[in-house]
C-alpha cells in the first residue's frame, strides 16, 4: 500500500520554521499564529516517529533527522509549485484574449495588430471589446486595457500613455461661408459630444468661448461614433488624441485650432498579479509600451 502522507499544512511549516529558526517568524510567514506553527510540527513528529527540532529555552534547533529531511521537503515543495505554476500557465502559442474599450479597439489597437502578428506569429490574439469591468476569476481574459485614473487595486497595472483633447472636423469644414477659423466660429456649427470621457465645458472655457448651449447637439455614448460623425462632415467633435491620431494622419479629420489640454485619463495595461510574468501577456504588454514609444502621432505625455 502506498505510504500515507502527512498533510501539506504541516510540511509548510515545518519548512518555515526550519529556514527561519524560528516558530514565531515561520507563524508571521505563513499568517498563523505561533500555537498553530507548534501544533503543526508536532503532528508531523508524531506522524513520522522522530523529532525534527530541539526546543531551547529561546531558540529552536534541527536535530539530524530534521536537517536530512528538510533538504527533501524543499525538494518537493519545489517540484510542486513548479508542476502547478505549469498546469495553471497558459500556453505560449495558445489564444490570447485582450478586453478593451471598443474605441480604443477601432482606433489604435486593430489598425496596429498586424506588427504584433509580424513579431510574435505564435500568439493568437482575440479581441474582446468591452466597456464593462473585467471580473479576471469569472471572465476569460487574459488581459485589459483600461482608461481611467489608475486605480486598480489587486492587479498588475502599467501605464500605457495619456492624451490630448482637441477640436477635429472634416476638412470641408475649414471653407465657406462658416468657416472655421477661430474658436468664436464654432458658435455656428454643430458640436459632437462624447457622452463618456469628454467634455467641451473646460476647453471652451481655455479657449475663452462663451455663449454655447452644450445641450444642443448629437452625443454618443462611444468615442469612436463621434469621431465618425466628424469625418462624415456632422460636425466638431472634441476629440481624444491618441483616439483620432489615425484620421487625422490619413486626412480625414484636420485640427482647426492649435489650442489642447490634458485629460484627468489615461490608459493602463491591467492583468492579474499571478499570470503578469507569463510568456504571451508579457510579450503583448511590451509590444504596446513599443508602439506607444515609436508612435509618431502619439500625442505628448504631460
Amino acid at each position: 500500500m502506498p505510504t500515507r502522507l502527512p498533510p501539506m499544512n504541516t510540511l509548510r511549516a515545518f519548512e518555515a520554521a526550519a529556514r527561519n529558526l524560528s516558530f514565531t517568524l515561520a507563524a508571521e510567514e505563513l499568517h498563523i499564529t505561533q500555537a498553530a506553527v507548534s501544533h503543526q510540527i508536532k503532528v508531523l513528529e508524531q506522524a513520522l516517529g522522530v523529532r525534527l527540532f530541539r526546543r531551547l529555552n529561546r531558540a529552536i534547533r534541527l536535530t539530524e533527522e530534521g536537517q536530512e529531511f528538510v533538504g527533501e521537503v524543499r525538494k518537493a515543495l519545489s517540484h510542486l509549485a513548479t508542476a502547478v505554476e505549469k498546469l495553471a500557465a497558459p500556453d505560449a502559442g495558445g489564444p490570447l484574449t485582450i478586453s478593451v474599450l471598443p474605441s480604443f479597439a477601432s482606433k489604435w489597437l486593430v489598425p496596429r495588430l498586424g506588427r504584433f502578428r509580424d513579431k510574435h506569429p505564435e500568439i493568437d490574439v482575440r479581441i474582446s471589446p468591452s466597456t464593462q469591468l473585467t471580473d479576471f476569476r469569472r471572465d476569460d481574459v487574459d488581459l485589459v486595457v483600461r482608461y481611467g485614473k489608475g486605480e486598480y487595486e489587486g492587479l498588475h497595472s502599467v501605464w500605457l500613455m495619456t492624451e490630448d483633447i482637441f477640436p477635429v472636423c472634416s476638412p470641408a469644414l475649414l471653407n465657406g461661408p462658416n468657416a472655421l477659423s477661430k474658436p468664436e466660429d464654432l458658435r455656428r456649427h454643430t458640436l459632437l459630444h462624447d457622452d463618456g470621457y469628454v467634455d467641451w465645458t473646460m476647453w471652451l472655457l481655455v479657449a475663452g468661448v462663451s455663449g454655447i448651449d452644450l445641450r444642443q447637439g448629437p452625443f454618443f455614448t462611444d468615442s469612436a461614433f463621434v469621431i465618425q460623425a466628424a469625418a462624415e462632415g456632422q460636425g466638431v467633435a472634441l476629440a481624444r488624441g491618441a483616439l483620432a491620431a489615425g484620421d487625422i494622419a490619413a486626412g480625414r479629420l484636420v485640427k482647426p485650432f492649435n489650442i489642447a489640454i490634458p485629460t484627468e485619463y489615461a490608459y493602463y495595461v491591467l492583468s492579474p498579479k499571478a499570470t503578469s510574468h507569463h510568456p504571451k501577456i508579457a510579450a503583448f504588454r511590451e509590444w504596446l509600451l513599443e508602439e506607444v514609444a515609436a508612435d509618431d502621432t502619439a500625442p505628448p505625455v504631460h
